[in-house]
């Protein structure tokens, strides 16, 4: 009996059309489609699930690269020989019986990979599902669901626009979140031949402190003192630095942004 294409199984799972009286039929009676069928109805739906995670910060830039070098890799793997169809009677060995190979059966080759599309859509379904930092809890070998990791609230938020001299597309967003952290997200600083550096400034006083410094990623998090005042110290500034042993701001502000509640 040969199994339901693979191509169709994923949109059959995506909700994407309905399954056929015949389709049906084949998914009651055989075990393997409707395995698969279930599976990948379970990864569809983790994806789902994780719409509503608004509050979490955007996944860093590798992680969406790991994607698609995942999908790209998927998609040139080389097809995997299936099992081989019964063979006519001039090719078998003296002597041999279809019954003594397959019971008669004709068995018709199978794929040994889905297809590129199906590769890509449920690849995609997955990353949905478990890419977005790892709050969405999946089964373990024992079956059970772990707890969920909790969900950090964002305290205040500031946009981050280009200041001064900055070329006017550099840009970026912080959030402080409710377990003592900021998170920064920032892009198309210019190259600057030192380091950035994070800031906080109250704007009525202008005095700051250094929060930290911001690696070659586009997202850092950073730990803020116990009980700072953000009221107080709103304006976030990212400064361009230089290995001068000088630990004051340089009054090279990159981008800057006032945080709001």
């Amino acid at each position: 009996m040969p199994h339901l294409d693979h191509d169709r199984l994923v949109f059959l799972a995506l909700g994407e059309t309905e399954a056929d009286a015949g389709e049906n039929t084949h998914l009651d009676t055989c075990a393997h489609c409707r395995a698969e069928m279930e599976t990948l109805q379970h990864v569809a739906g983790l994806g789902a699930d994780a719409q509503g995670l608004h509050d979490l910060p955007d996944p860093p830039e590798h992680v969406w690269q790991g994607i698609v070098t995942e999908i790209r890799a998927a998609q040139t793997l080389p097809a995997l020989p299936g099992p081989r169809a019964e063979r006519s009677p001039d090719e078998r060995p003296s002597g041999e019986r279809p019954s003594e190979r397959s019971g008669g059966v004709l068995l018709a080759p199978r794929r040994g990979r889905w297809s590129r599309w199906a590769v890509t859509a449920a690849t995609a379904v997955a990353a949905a599902a478990i890419g977005v930092v790892g709050t969405v809890a999946v089964l373990d070998a024992t079956g059970s669901t772990p707890e969920p990791a909790p969900r950090r609230v964002v305290l205040a938020s500031a946009p981050l626009k280009a200041y001064g001299e900055t070329p006017p597309d550099a840009n970026g967003e912080a959030r402080v979140f409710d377990d003592g952290r900021l998170h920064l997200h920032v892009a198309n600083l210019p190259d600057v031949p030192g380091y950035y550096e994070v800031w906080l400034i109250d704007p009525r006083t202008m005095k700051m402190f250094s929060v930290g410094v911001l690696g070659d990623a586009t997202d850092e998090l950073l730990p803020l003192p116990p009980n700072v005042d953000l009221e107080a110290y709103s304006v976030v500034d990212v400064s361009a630095e230089t290995y001068d042993n000088n630990t004051a701001h340089s009054g090279k502000s990159l981008v800057r942004g006032t945080l709001t509640g």
